[in-house]
């Protein structure tokens, strides 16, 4: 990890360490000298900041020096020269404690990208703190890594995970996936994938799309809960993927199969035979799927269902935001009033039942109250009740059909609530809320929101901003022997 040069000089000043280190003990007693007797003129004298300025001077000065760190890296023939002090490195780091403890001159060899970063990785050591760009997390986090400094480590990694949503040019959630891939960060590696699926629209045209791994992008294909405008729309990005990639045979076959064709109508899909260079340059890998695609859309599901297994991903939809499967409610000020609003959804997926229509009714509850929270008659005061506080309540959702039909026979309901915020100035999907057929509402949905807030993280423009979808779900029935 460094290559150890020179030798430890004659004279070392080690009164520099000792006074970074009465300055620290200083701070650590005062802090820990506060009066727990309740004596009124208990006060706390706090110069924090000027011992942290006196630390940068140090780094800054050289003052006290008695260690040398010379970084080199490939892209620069001279070395950046540090003047720093054994004890401050060696508080933080255990690398450096071991690297220091018999030579006071080291040479550290750096790839360009970590050693463009070393002079504020080194200030990290002497004052705790660091400001930090979208592109210098991975950077940061491999210096942090690899010299051991757990707390910078741990605070670049919540970083990246609370700036998922922030906006850059060339992107960045896939890359810091990959990188979490690599160091085995599973946090940050779930919480970017989940970035991915609930805002995979905004992936697909930006020019991160291009550098998604082939691992990363089979994993996002046997994703159900994919927020998208349609299959369509993944099959068009994946086409221009794959175009671009180039990869070896078997591999664009894995991709290809894991797109469900149901879920495209046929017109669609007769146009993709005729016109897709990929889809022909692989057609003999997914004929048979395009095949029983078109038999989904062609039989009733109910015949469908009898002769082929329907409970599997291919005929169950992602979240798509087309308007046959959902509709968007913007709620004003969610905090005042029950709201509720009505929407039709297309049936199912199959052609067979696209001019069917199922009608849904949402009730939306700011502050409905559980049942342990309701008022109740009190034995001790006749017709007394007990005080309920506005604030007890929480929100609720309620999503019922307003009809009944035979042709629901063989179909159960997903329902599924996206909620958008505004993040780093875009709007994207922060929560997925999902529940079956067998429930009406969401027991936990908006659990920990504060809507009475008007700068509550849940609203944009004081407005709650939901899309509600449904998703049908087909259910195989006793088979017929063939």
């Amino acid at each position: 990890m460094a290559r150890l040069t020179g030798a430890r000089p004659v004279a070392t000043r080690r009164w520099g360490c000792a006074t970074a280190f009465l300055l620290l003990l200083l701070t650590v007693q005062a802090a820990q000298k506060a009066d727990l007797s309740g004596d009124t003129t208990a006060a706390t004298i706090n110069h924090s900041l000027t011992l942290l300025q006196r630390l940068q001077e140090l780094l800054q000065n050289g003052n006290g020096s008695d260690s040398v760190l010379r970084v080199r890296s490939a892209a620069s023939d001279e070395a950046k020269v540090f003047h720093t002090h054994q004890l401050l490195l060696s508080l933080q780091s255990e690398v450096f404690e071991s690297l220091l403890r018999n030579q006071s001159v080291i040479t550290l060899h750096e790839p360009p990208e970590t050693a463009a970063l070393f002079e504020k990785f080194i200030r990290y050591l002497y004052c705790g703190g660091v400001s930090i760009l979208l592109h210098q997390a991975i950077p940061l986090h491999q210096l942090a890594s690899k010299y051991r400094v757990w707390g910078l480590q741990r605070g670049v990694a919540e970083y990246m995970r609370s700036h998922l949503a922030s906006e850059s040019s060339q992107g960045h959630v896939v890359g810091w996936y990959h990188y979490a891939v690599r160091v085995g960060d599973a946090a940050l590696q779930e919480s970017c994938l989940q970035f991915l699926a609930w805002n995979l629209s905004a992936v697909l045209g930006s020019a991160e799309w291009g550098s998604v791994s082939v691992e990363l992008l089979l994993l996002l294909l046997e994703r159900s809960d994919l927020v998208l405008h349609s299959e369509l729309e993944l099959y068009t990005a994946v086409e221009g993927w794959l175009s671009r990639r180039q990869p070896e045979a078997p591999v664009a076959e894995r991709v290809l199969r894991a797109i469900r064709y149901p879920m495209i109508a046929p017109s669609q899909l007769f146009r993709l035979q005729a016109q897709s260079a990929v889809l022909a340059r692989h057609r003999g890998a997914v004929q048979d799927l395009l095949f029983q695609a078109f038999q989904f859309h062609a039989a009733s599901p109910l015949h469908f269902a009898k002769y082929f297994d329907v409970n599997c991903s291919m005929f169950l939809p992602r979240n798509y935001l087309a308007p046959s499967w959902g509709s968007q409610w913007v709620i004003t000020n969610p905090a005042r009033d029950d709201r509720s609003t009505s929407f039709q959804t297309q049936l199912g997926p199959s052609s067979h039942d696209a001019g069917k229509r199922v009608t849904w009714n949402v009730l939306f509850s700011p502050r409905w109250l559980p049942v342990s929270l309701r008022p109740v008659y009190s034995d001790s005061v006749s017709g007394a009740i007990q005080p309920v506080r506005i604030e007890d309540g929480r929100p609720r959702l309620v999503i019922t059909p307003a009809m009944s039909s035979p042709d629901f026979a063989g179909v159960s309901f997903q329902k599924t609530v996206l909620v958008g915020v505004r993040q780093q100035g875009r709007v994207l999907v922060k929560h997925a809320y999902s529940f079956h057929q067998s429930s009406d509402e969401m027991p936990d949905f908006l659990e920990h929101a504060d809507l009475q807030k008007r700068t509550s993280e849940y609203l944009i423009d004081n407005s709650l901003h939901l899309h509600i979808i449904i998703k049908p779900v087909y259910h195989s029935l006793i088979k017929v022997k063939k």
